[in-house]
């Protein structure tokens, strides 16, 4: 059976249309006005022209036959409303950065060929500067909030458009084929839009096959378990913007669950995220890494909070260091930690879960779609082969990048008539069958001829009571060719050598690894999902180098 997720989401709110789908400080929006206001957003775009011009058939991988809808906004109930309007309309959503200058907007857009635009309104002067820069833009939609910045020129308030909008069916019928663009964060290079057929991302990320299960077979299998979804209330703590921040979301609504959003969205507040956990009864948080959690982890020191419906909290985007697991789990210890695995170019591969403080190793269990590819990207690994590989994706994989053809047939290649998704990560099979996952080649080291993998070191150089954040990345070495430099930020009132941490990290690390430059700064720069900024860190650890001399 094909999937769409408006036939998903209208037969979720036909089954319990008064239960919340997303809790916001704005407002408590049941299943059946989700439904209605994506209709209606859903007929703006369509009345103004948007939707499907070209059917898949017709086109290459790295090829859109839609228009392409621009969200850019906070994390609001309006997000997950634009992107449900869009699969309706048969328009392509795509997530914007709304940390992004006028420079980056300008080449998304243009790369995106957006044609419509939902905004904050407190972006619209940014957006303002680069408007006359983008003539194929049609519809502006922008969303008050209390930077009360008055509506573009041409633009349309979000709320009187939907009020002005019908909620019946809309006369076109979304296909599977429909895309879904996501766009890659672009810290290690410029950002790339994937496109994603709506069914095969509905499998992927959004609750078409939960981790460990098998894939729902109809829609008849899927509104089975709706009813009993009501205890799965999650707060995703990350941004929208982040595949990882919206696939939760919309994870959690395809089980009949409820999405709840702090009051701060705009960063991360420690405190109104444990307020919300305890308000709200939620029972599961998702957050980005060891960036999210160090924080978090630093306020239950310093404030008590009654956190007993929290049974899960999951980490996507980043990976959790296991000293950072061990604490979590020492101050929650009726919750499991669980770290997820997946790109923008694979979905939710797997998950590492953790109960105790005994299983922070980090080694991942995937789903039966993900295999290790050897070095030469030709054949499958079988799980007891030890040598370092490709992590790859069959099955439900993208089509390709937008516009880009060379990386679309360098990253999605076929052995043996199976087409593989191969977005860069490497890994190797642990004795068990697990998989330990190394790191993204692309940030990789290569030092005197040995690959060191960036994550290996920061893990273990935060195991340091000193060390708050870290990333590690390589520097320009004419003894080695590269040297492995770490960009560190301490704790308040805490210090330590860069000798200190080198014998530090000895214990754990071949001597081939370990930083062979510290450089000492007050904050290390990630992007707002968490991830860490390797192209920062090198020109941190450039302009230090330079410095020395």
């Amino acid at each position: 059976m094909s999937f769409t997720l408006p036939q998903i989401h209208d037969g979720i709110a036909q089954l319990i249309p008064e239960r919340e789908a997303i809790v916001s400080s704005q407002r408590r929006e049941s299943w059946g006005e989700f439904v209605r206001r994506s209709k209606k957003l859903a007929w703006v775009l369509h009345r103004s022209g948007l939707g499907c011009h070209r059917d898949r058939a017709e086109l290459a991988p790295w090829e859109s036959g839609q228009d392409h809808l621009g969200i850019y906004l906070y994390n609001c109930p309006e997000y997950l409303e634009a992107m449900a309007a869009a699969f309706r309309a048969r328009v392509a959503p795509f997530n914007v950065n709304y940390r992004y200058v006028e420079q980056e907007l300008l080449y998304l857009f243009r790369d995106a060929r957006v044609r419509a635009l939902v905004y904050h309104a407190t972006f619209a002067p940014r957006l303002a500067a680069i408007l006359p820069e983008l003539p194929e833009l049609k519809l502006l939609l922008q969303v008050a909030d209390e930077s009360e910045e008055p509506l573009l020129p041409g633009a349309l308030d979000y709320e009187e458009a939907l009020a002005s909008a019908p909620d019946d069916e809309l006369p076109v019928q979304p296909q599977p084929d429909d895309l879904y663009i996501v766009y890659t964060g672009g810290t290690t290079g410029l950002p790339k839009g994937v496109l994603w057929r709506q069914e095969d991302i509905f499998f992927a990320a959004l609750g078409g096959r939960m981790p460990g299960g098998a894939p729902v077979g109809s829609l008849g299998e899927l509104l089975e378990r709706v009813p009993y979804g009501g205890f799965m209330r999650i707060l995703p703590a990350p941004p929208f913007m982040h595949g990882a921040g919206h696939w939760t979301a919309f994870m959690i609504l395809h089980q009949g669950g409820t999405v709840v959003l702090p009051r701060e969205v705009r960063h991360l507040d420690p405190d109104d995220i444990w307020q919300t956990v305890e308000r709200e009864k939620v029972f599961s948080l998702s957050i980005v890494g060891d960036a999210f959690a160090i924080p978090l982890l630093d306020q239950l020191k310093r404030k008590d909070y009654d956190l007993s419906s929290l049974r899960v909290l999951g980490s996507g985007g980043a990976l959790l260091s296991p000293s950072v697991k061990a604490a979590l789990l020492e101050r929650l210890p009726h919750v499991t930690v669980v770290d997820g695995f997946g790109s923008s170019e694979t979905g939710a591969q797997g998950a590492a879960a953790a109960v105790s403080t005994g299983d922070v190793a980090g080694r991942f269990h995937m789903d039966p779609d993900t295999v290790i590819l050897d070095e030469l990207r030709q054949r499958v690994l079988r799980p007891d082969e030890r040598e370092v590989g490709w992590i790859a994706r069959r099955g439900y994989v993208p089509l390709g990048y937008l516009g880009d053809r060379e990386k679309t047939e360098r990253t999605f290649i076929t052995i043996e008539a199976v087409r593989y998704a191969v977005p860069g990560d490497r890994a190797r099979y642990a004795e068990d069958g697990s998989v330990v996952v190394l790191g993204r080649d692309s940030v990789c080291i290569n030092t005197g001829g040995e690959k060191v993998y960036a994550e290996e070191v920061e893990q273990v150089l935060k195991k340091h009571p000193a060390v708050y954040d870290v990333v590690v990345t390589g520097t320009p070495s004419e003894r080695w060719g590269e040297q492995v430099t770490a960009v560190v930020s301490l704790r308040p009132q805490m210090s330590v050598s860069a000798e200190e941490l080198r014998e530090f990290a000895a214990r754990d690390l071949a001597r081939y690894k370990l930083p062979r430059v510290v450089v000492f700064v007050d904050a290390v720069v990630r992007s707002p999902t968490g991830k860490p900024d390797y192209r920062w860190a090198r020109e941190v650890a450039r302009k230090y180098s330079e410095s020395q001399r």
